[in-house]
């Protein structure tokens, strides 16, 4: 009787386990194997990674967030937003191209031509600002892959610029001797372009369908003869529920709320495409713009290719892990299997593992009303965030957005040589740092400032020259200004009270300047100095015997 009861038990969670198969996309890895190593496709096996250090003296990271969404001019999500009848970029492409149901996304590539770039100039002039790592987008939501893809034929060798625009950003990241990262967000283009399945509601194209369904067929004679409009769009499926509202997409993204379930072809596609551009590239960096891992829960895709991204970092690393990986929204378990990172925002409070925000100057992809009204973020801005999140155990990673044509305009240059300035006073205070046992003081110090899902809580919180950041770097602390001081600067963390060592000397970066300072019980004390050479901010460097 006791055999039987142990057999009733194997075959109920035998029978569990194939229920919970059943409702998870297994993906094929037939084509594209999975190295074998030290890191399973499990949580838990993945719970094994450790940081690089590398990545976590590095600190500062510029991105290249480009792709034919760029060629409009008119910001984030075009390819999405086209097709929104009434939306402002949908007016504008009508006015611009014609009438999505004619010229779609697939026309907006064709006109994508890059003819003025120089992956060269930008990544020097990213290295020159004080980025220690680059990242390339390789792929977005519009499903275009920006290399030789073997498994999209709708890659920028084929349409576009015709050219292979990620091995030439590898070069030029090489030749900077800087990591490159890639990022990927192709995973939720099955929801993402559903818009394309619709029509106009009204007027004189009132029920004419979109260009989302259209099939290789309907190519005859067009420039775009031999491609299936449905290996880019991904449109011959169902669609989500509640997705006449273009906003329902934002409380799907981890696949919940009756999102359309992605099919086993386009789970197995994604895989083999994303496995094609580690084999590939070898990136040191993979972004992923999914919660967790890319076509998590549904499928096993994401486990399976972070599996292999750090078993195949290990073999081309002399068994030595240096790879990152990032995911968004993620658990404190899922925290130890990969980077947090964070979208235009940042925690409040200093967190035990290194993570990572990501944000932009102005829109991730190029917007020419930005440039007009002069919205992007000051070189100030972006320095303060960067001494925030640093005092904080994060690194930042900056979007710098290029045009179509593959330049940036000379706003956008004028705020990298403001970063760069500063940096190239200050940059001992940010490489190679570790937080102190507080990261700052001053009047925004302690305000709650709580991330709103993957983070979209920046510029909330508004700094001054009353708010000190901290850092450390063995017996040397920092602590930077977030602005320029017109009184004594009071710090009262560093009373005698509160630290142990003694202070040796005080320096502010940038000056010979001797400065006068004093310690108490309650407080150190450092008389402003009389020269402030910058208007950003300024760092006292704090030696301890």
């Amino acid at each position: 009787m006791k055999n039987i009861g142990l057999i009733i038990i194997a075959v109920l969670l035998n029978l569990n386990l194939m229920a919970q198969s059943d409702n998870q996309v297994l993906v094929n890895t037939g084509n594209e194997p999975i190295k074998t190593g030290k890191f399973e496709p499990t949580w838990e096996s993945l719970q094994q990674y450790e940081v690089p250090e590398w990545f976590r003296n590095a600190k500062f990271g510029i991105w290249a967030h480009w792709g034919p969404q760029c060629q409009p001019e008119q910001g984030d999500w075009y390819a999405r937003f086209m097709y929104d009848e009434g939306s402002r970029q949908y007016n504008w492409h009508l006015e611009n191209y014609g009438h999505p149901s004619k010229v779609g996304f697939k026309e907006v590539i064709h006109d994508w031509k890059a003819e003025n770039w120089d992956p060269e100039k930008l990544v020097a002039l990213y290295k020159r600002a004080g980025a220690q790592y680059f990242f390339a987008m390789a792929n977005h939501h519009d499903n275009l892959d920006m290399w030789n893809s073997k498994y999209q034929e709708w890659n920028t060798t084929r349409v576009g610029p015709k050219q292979d625009i990620i091995s030439e950003w590898a070069k030029a990241a090489k030749k900077y001797d800087l990591p490159l990262g890639l990022s990927v967000h192709a995973a939720h283009a099955w929801t993402w372009m559903e818009t394309s399945q619709r029509s106009d509601k009204k007027g004189k194209w009132e029920g004419i369908s979109y260009d989302g369904k259209l099939t290789k067929e309907d190519g005859k004679g067009t420039w775009w003869e031999g491609l299936d409009p449905q290996e880019l769009y991904s449109q011959n499926h169902p669609l989500s529920e509640g997705s006449e509202d273009v906003g329902r997409i934002h409380s799907q993204w981890a696949w919940r709320n009756e999102a359309s379930i992605p099919s086993q072809d386009y789970c197995d596609k994604f895989y083999n495409r994303t496995m094609d551009l580690i084999n590939q590239y070898n990136p040191d960096l993979l972004y992923f713009d999914d919660t967790a891992l890319p076509l998590y829960p549904i499928s096993d895709a994401g486990l399976q290719i972070a599996a292999h991204y750090y078993n195949h970092n290990m073999a081309t690393h002399d068994g030595n892990l240096e790879a990152v990986l990032f995911g968004k929204v993620l658990t404190d378990d899922q925290k130890k299997c990969m980077i947090w990172d964070v979208e235009r925002g940042a925690p409040d409070k200093i967190q035990a593992d290194a993570w990572q925000t990501c944000t932009c100057i102005g829109d991730w992809h190029y917007n020419r009303s930005t440039y007009d009204h002069n919205w992007y973020k000051s070189a100030k801005t972006v320095i303060h965030m960067l001494v925030d999140i640093v005092s904080k155990n994060g690194n930042l990673l900056l979007n710098i957005p290029v045009r179509g044509d593959g330049t940036i305009d000379e706003k956008e240059v004028e705020i990298l040589e403001g970063i760069a300035d500063w940096m190239d006073i200050n940059k001992e205070s940010i490489y190679d740092t570790r937080p102190w046992k507080k990261f700052g003081e001053g009047p925004v110090a302690d305000q709650d400032n709580p991330i709103n899902a993957q983070g979209f809580n920046e510029g909330k919180i508004k700094f001054s020259a009353k708010d000190i950041r901290f850092n450390q770097k063995g017996k040397i602390l920092y602590a930077t200004i977030l602005g320029i001081p017109t009184e004594d600067i009071v710090i009262t963390s560093l009373a005698k009270e509160n630290v142990k060592q003694k202070i040796k000397k005080i320096e502010m970066l940038g000056i010979d300047e001797k400065l006068s300072w004093s310690q108490a019980n309650d407080s150190l004390v450092i008389r402003k100095p009389e020269n402030c050479p910058y208007n950003i901010a300024v760092v006292f460097k704090i030696s301890f015997k």
